[in-house]
């Protein structure tokens, strides 16, 4: 029989793919009237504060260099992002949005504010904070085991 730890790290993990999903689906239906993809908006939103390398999205969204970078060209070829020189890397360009995907960003801004407000009603603002907390706070601890090599 499983123990309550190994019981609450599967439940943990089968929610949050689960959560995942639905943020996906979520982003995808909030994305698409503005022209964007949620995947394209992942990126964009990476880069709207600070233009970054794209390894540094990865790292940020927590999948692969080559995704990212996939994205990251169409993003240019579409005119939504470009990249700048980057004075920390020579070749690691840094991505940046443009006009054109700051636009696009600020398009799906009512949808996604309109559907933030009834989750947050749904769920109430505090507790909603909590869980955001509760999330960010396993997220780091799942990164630091992984860091620390640890399996057990």
């Amino acid at each position: 029989m499983e123990n309550s730890a190994q019981q609450l790290f599967s439940t943990a993990a089968i929610t949050s793919f689960r959560l995942n999903g639905q943020f996906l689906a979520l982003a995808e239906k909030l994305a698409e009237p503005a022209g964007l993809t949620a995947a394209w908006w992942q990126v964009l939103g990476a880069v709207l504060h600070e233009p970054l390398p794209v390894a540094g999205i990865a790292r940020t969204m927590g999948v692969t260099r080559q995704s990212v970078q996939r994205i990251a060209d169409l993003l240019v070829t579409r005119g939504l992002a470009e990249y700048r020189p980057n004075p920390a890397h020579r070749r690691a360009k840094l991505v940046a949005v443009t006009a054109e995907g700051q636009a696009a960003i600020d398009r799906l801004g009512p949808r996604h504010s309109e559907f933030a407000a009834r989750l947050a009603k749904q769920v109430g603002a505090e507790r909603l904070t909590e869980i955001v907390q509760a999330l960010a706070e396993l997220s780091a601890a799942v990164d630091g085991i992984e860091g620390a090599g640890e399996s057990d």
